[in-house]
């Protein structure tokens, strides 16, 4: 979807500014942002797409006032209550009213390790071999869904170069809206900067992006 989170190439917001030795945390309420975040997730109520896209859809002033883990919150309210688990009353006043539904699963301090070491794969095996190829010239699609999707608004209806064919996985703009995970083969695609910025950009610029095979067609 177009929203606040998609912000590449666009002018207005300065600068990136990377801060040198940047803490993993700048506050104690973001541990526990992340653990929360980590503990609703087991519950196996949503996917990580999902997760996305709830942020993805805070309204543009909030979420660019907001930080990286007050917008992963944010998040998190949007799934609670979408899912049963809590009603807005409730997380406002930060005490259950009522029963809620009940998690698939529950994350207990033991299990933390192995499942942090586990990880989230979303390599997928799928039945068609992939209609590019290395050093194949494609074009993105363009469109501007209000659904999930990974491909950002810069790079599409550009040309650019397969560079790797990484692999099948999950197709999140489906996996994000209950429609199951449709895996798709995926292609790192790289783009000279002046196809993605014009013109003025630097000549030995170049982008890569990791497309999934329904973004895009033979150019």
């Amino acid at each position: 979807m177009n929203g606040p989170h998609d912000l590449g190439g666009q002018m207005g917001f300065g600068p990136v500014a990377p801060e040198k030795d940047e803490p993993y945390f700048h506050a104690e309420w973001e541990k526990r942002a992340l653990g929360i975040t980590i503990s609703c997730g087991a519950f196996g109520a949503w996917t990580i797409d999902e997760s996305r896209h709830a942020r993805e859809n805070i309204p543009p002033a909030d979420y660019l006032a907001a930080s990286y883990y007050e917008i992963w919150i944010r998040g998190i309210d949007k799934l609670l209550e979408r899912h049963g688990f809590a009603t807005r009353e409730e997380l406002l006043s930060g005490h259950a009213q009522q029963p809620g539904a009940v998690p698939k699963r529950v994350l207990k301090a033991d299990m933390v390790p192995g499942v942090l070491a586990k990880g989230g794969p979303c390599d997928r095996p799928v039945k068609t071999a992939p209609l590019f190829a290395v050093g194949e010239t494609v074009r993105t699609k363009n469109f501007n869904p209000t659904t999930h999707t990974r491909l950002p608004r810069y790079a599409r209806a550009r040309t650019g170069v397969v560079e790797a064919v990484q692999g099948s996985f999950v197709f999140p703009d489906d996996n994000a809206h209950g429609k199951g995970e449709n895996p798709q083969w995926l292609y790192t695609v790289v783009f000279d900067g002046e196809e993605i910025w014009g013109g003025d950009a630097d000549p030995t610029l170049t982008v890569s992006i990791d497309a999934w095979e329904s973004y895009l067609e033979p150019a």
